[in-house]
C-alpha cells in the first residue's frame, strides 16, 4: 500500500475534492501492480501518474486523425512510436462527425475507433481531447456551424440551447470511446474536457460542471479527466474545476520551472503536465511560414523531461486542412491548407532534423525502440498538366445549386441557407445607372469573408473582410449583379467563434440599400464528384480561353503509367501564375491555394487519391485570374513537383514553352 486509509482521507479533505468520482480514482491509485485489472490514476502524494500501480510518465505527440488520410495513419503512428513516444494525443472535431444536425459519420477517414485500435496495436497509449470545443486551428474550433441557426446562442456556456446539442452529441460519441479506456483494456489513459476554457470570455463554471457530470455519466469514475490552459494563473482561474485535473501548455525557449509553477496554482500536488509543448507554430495567409529551431525545441524538451514531467508535443505530425476545414484567428486571419506546423514529422509525414533531435533527447530518459526509423515516403514530380477552361461559376449556377434559387428581400447568411462551407452566389440587378464608377459597399464590414463581384459577367472587383469594404462598379440599370462569396474558414479561438458567413449585413450601391436578392446555395463538391460540371467526352470541345478574370472552372486529366514500379507516389501541386482558388483531384477536395498571397505555394497530394488504372481528373476553381488566354493566348497549366514550398510567394512564370515540350495526354 502507498498510504493508509486515514491519510488518504486527510489528503482528500485538505484538497477540498468534492467529487466522489475523483476520490474513487485517487483511491484506486493505492493498489499495487499485482492488483487485478488495469489501472491508470493520479498519485498526489508522489506527484506522478501510476499505470497498473507503477510510477509512469508519458512522452506524447499530437496527431490529428482528421488531418491525415486513413491510408497513412499506420505510417505516421509507427514513426511516432520509433521516435520513443509512448503515447499520442488527438482532438475529436465534433463538426467533422456531425456536419448536419443528427447525421453522424464515423466511416473512412472519420473512423476514429479504427484510429484508436491502430494506436493500441502499435503500442501507443492515447490522450483523447474529446471537446466539445477543441480550437486546433480547425473551422470554428470543431463546433458545428449549424449551432448558429439560433443567432442568440452563447457557445461554450450553460446556454440551454447549446447544452442540448452538446448532450445529444456526447450521448452518441462518449459511449463509442468507453470500450477504448485503459481500464477496459483500451489505449485511452486520459480524456480532456473542453479546451483552454480559461482563455474564453464566458468563465461559466456551471458549464464545466455540466460537462464533468456528463463525462462521468458515460465514462465512469475511473478515467482520468483533465483540462488544459495557458501557463498563467489568469487562465487557470476560469479554466480549472475541482474534479478535473488541471494541466498547462507552453512552448520552448522559456523558463520551464516557472511555467510549471503556474500549474501548481490549481494543482498543488500531482504530476506536472505540459499538454501542448509547441514544436512549431501555426501559419496565416499573407505571413511567413512559422519556424522554430530544432535546438530550442530540444533544449526545452530536455529540461521538461529532466524535471520528471509529462509532456505532449504539439504538433508531432501536423497534417493538412483538406477541403474547407481550416480555421482563422481574430482579427480575421484565415489559416492556409497546410498544417505542417514545422513539426518533427512534416505535412507528408517525413522525419525531419527536428524529429531526430527530439528522438536523441528522449533516448536520454528511456530506451528507444529497436530498429530503423521509417524513411520518408517517396515523392514524384508528374510535371506540367494542361487544363482548359470550362465556364464561369455564374454560367454553371444551375448545375451547382441543386436546391435552386431562394428569393429574399435582404441577403441570407450561409447558415440561414443551411449551407455551412464553400461558396454561395448572391444575384441582384442594378437599380440605377452606374455609367460612372459607383461605390458598392459593405458599410458594416459584413462580407464574410471574400466576395468576387461581376456585372453582366464583367469583373468589377473584390470585397474582403476587414480589408476592402467598398469598390467602384459600372453598369446600366437592370444589369445583372453577381457576388460570389467565399467562406474562408471560421474563427476557431477567442470570443469571436460565433462567426457567421456570407453577406451578413446589407450592401449599399451609392447611398441605396440593395434589396430583392436571389441566392444560390452551391454544392460544388458534389457537382465535381458526380461529374455534373462536364462529361469527360465533352472535354475536347473546350477551347483555350480569352483572358479570364471571373470565378471559373478549369478541367484537366493525366495518366500515371502502370508499368512503373511504386507509382503512384505522393506529390505536390503547384500553381504557376494562378491567383487563388480551390482544387479537386479525382473528386477529392485538396483545399485552397493562394500563391499570390502565400506563404503556402504547393498543396500536398497524398498518393492514395491517385490512380494508375484510370485517368486522373483535375478540377480547378480559379476565383480571380488564371495565367492563360490574353494576347499571347497562353495555355493553362498546373504542375506536380516532388518537394513542398511553404514559405514564399510565386512570381508569374509563363509555362507555355515548357508545356509544349512535355507530352501529357488530354483525355476525352
Amino acid at each position: 500500500m502507498i498510504d493508509s486509509s486515514s491519510q488518504l482521507m486527510e489528503r482528500a479533505t485538505r484538497k477540498m475534492r468534492s467529487s466522489v468520482g475523483l476520490l474513487a480514482a485517487v483511491s484506486l491509485c493505492l493498489y499495487s501492480a499485482s492488483s487485478a485489472g488495469r489501472t491508470f490514476q493520479i498519485d498526489y502524494d508522489s506527484d506522478c501518474f501510476r499505470k497498473d500501480g507503477d510510477r509512469f510518465h508519458y512522452i506524447s505527440g499530437s496527431i490529428h486523425y482528421s488531418r491525415v488520410p486513413r491510408y497513412y495513419w499506420k505510417d505516421r503512428l509507427l514513426k511516432m512510436y520509433m521516435a520513443g513516444l509512448n503515447a499520442i494525443q488527438t482532438y475529436v472535431p465534433w463538426n467533422y462527425h456531425e456536419a448536419t444536425p443528427g447525421k453522424y459519420d464515423f466511416t473512412g477517414d472519420r473512423d476514429f475507433e479504427a484510429f484508436l485500435k491502430l494506436s493500441s496495436d502499435i503500442g501507443l497509449l492515447v490522450i483523447l481531447r474529446a471537446g466539445p470545443y477543441m480550437c486546433g486551428e480547425w473551422d470554428m474550433g470543431g463546433l458545428p456551424a449549424w449551432l448558429l441557426q439560433k443567432d442568440s446562442i452563447v457557445l461554450r456556456s450553460s446556454d440551454p440551447d447549446y447544452l442540448k446539442s452538446v448532450d445529444r452529441w456526447m450521448s452518441v460519441f462518449l459511449p463509442k470511446i468507453k470500450p477504448f479506456l485503459y481500464q477496459n483494456n483500451g489505449p485511452i489513459i486520459a480524456v480532456q474536457v473542453e479546451n483552454e476554457y480559461g482563455s474564453y470570455f464566458a468563465c461559466d463554471y456551471d458549464y464545466l460542471r455540466h460537462l464533468l457530470k456528463l463525462f462521468r455519466y458515460y465514462l465512469g469514475d475511473e478515467v482520468v479527466l483533465f483540462t488544459t490552459d495557458g501557463a498563467g494563473e489568469r487562465y487557470l482561474k476560469c479554466g480549472s474545476l475541482q474534479g478535473l485535473y488541471a494541466t498547462v501548455d507552453f512552448g520552448p525557449g522559456g523558463n520551464v520551472t516557472q511555467s510549471f509553477k503556474a500549474q501548481r496554482y490549481a494543482e498543488p500536488r500531482g504530476p506536472m503536465v505540459n499538454s501542448e509543448f509547441y514544436t512549431g507554430w501555426l501559419d496565416h495567409w499573407g505571413q511567413k511560414h512559422s519556424v522554430i529551431k530544432k535546438e530550442i525545441v530540444a533544449k526545452s524538451l530536455d529540461e521538461i523531461l529532466a524535471l520528471g514531467a509529462n509532456v505532449n508535443m504539439y504538433m508531432f505530425e501536423g497534417g493538412t486542412n483538406f477541403g474547407y476545414w481550416n480555421g482563422a484567428n481574430s482579427p480575421y486571419r484565415p489559416q492556409p491548407t497546410s498544417y505542417d506546423y514545422d513539426a518533427p514529422l512534416s505535412e507528408a509525414g517525413d522525419p525531419t532534423d527536428k524529429y531526430f533531435s527530439i528522438r536523441e533527447v528522449i533516448g536520454k530518459y528511456k530506451k528507444l525502440p529497436v530498429g530503423p526509423v521509417l524513411p520518408a515516403t517517396p515523392k514524384f514530380a508528374y510535371g506540367l498538366i494542361q487544363v482548359k477552361k470550362l465556364q464561369s461559376v455564374a454560367e454553371l449556377v444551375d448545375s451547382l445549386s441543386f436546391s435552386g434559387p431562394v428569393k429574399s428581400v435582404y441577403p441570407l447568411t450561409f447558415v440561414e441557407m443551411k449551407q455551412y462551407f464553400g461558396y454561395m452566389l448572391y444575384r441582384n440587378t442594378l437599380p440605377i445607372n452606374c455609367t460612372e464608377a459607383t461605390p458598392l459597399a459593405s458599410p458594416q464590414n459584413g462580407v464574410h469573408d471574400r466576395a468576387y463581384v461581376t456585372v453582366d459577367g464583367v469583373f468589377q472587383g473584390i470585397l474582403e473582410r476587414n480589408k476592402i469594404t467598398s469598390i467602384n462598379i459600372t453598369g446600366r440599370a437592370g444589369s445583372q449583379l453577381d457576388i460570389l462569396v467565399e467562406n474562408m474558414g471560421r474563427i476557431n479561438y477567442g470570443k469571436d467563434i460565433h462567426d457567421s458567413k456570407g453577406l451578413v449585413t446589407n450592401l449599399t450601391l451609392a447611398s441605396n440599400i440593395l434589396t430583392g436578392w436571389i441566392i444560390y446555395s452551391l454544392n460544388i463538391d458534389e457537382a465535381v464528384t458526380n461529374g455534373h460540371l462536364k462529361k469527360p467526352q465533352e472535354l475536347q470541345k473546350l477551347t483555350a480561353p480569352a483572358e479570364v478574370k471571373v470565378p471559373s472552372f478549369y478541367l484537366g486529366a493525366f495518366v500515371i503509367p502502370n508499368g512503373i514500379p511504386d507509382l503512384p507516389q505522393d506529390t505536390y501541386l503547384k500553381f504557376p501564375g494562378w491567383s487563388k482558388g480551390q482544387v479537386w483531384i479525382n473528386g477529392f477536395n485538396l483545399g485552397r491555394y493562394w500563391p499570390a498571397r502565400g506563404p503556402q505555394i504547393t498543396l500536398y497530394v497524398p498518393a492514395h487519391i491517385l490512380s494508375t488504372s484510370a485517368v486522373n481528373n483535375i478540377t480547378v476553381l480559379e476565383l480571380e485570374k488564371a495565367p492563360c488566354g490574353g494576347e499571347l493566348n497562353a495555355p493553362c497549366a498546373v504542375e506536380f513537383v516532388d518537394a513542398p514550398l511553404l514559405n514564399g510567394t510565386a512570381a508569374y512564370t509563363n509555362p507555355a514553352n515548357r508545356l509544349f515540350k512535355k507530352k501529357h495526354s488530354w483525355h476525352e
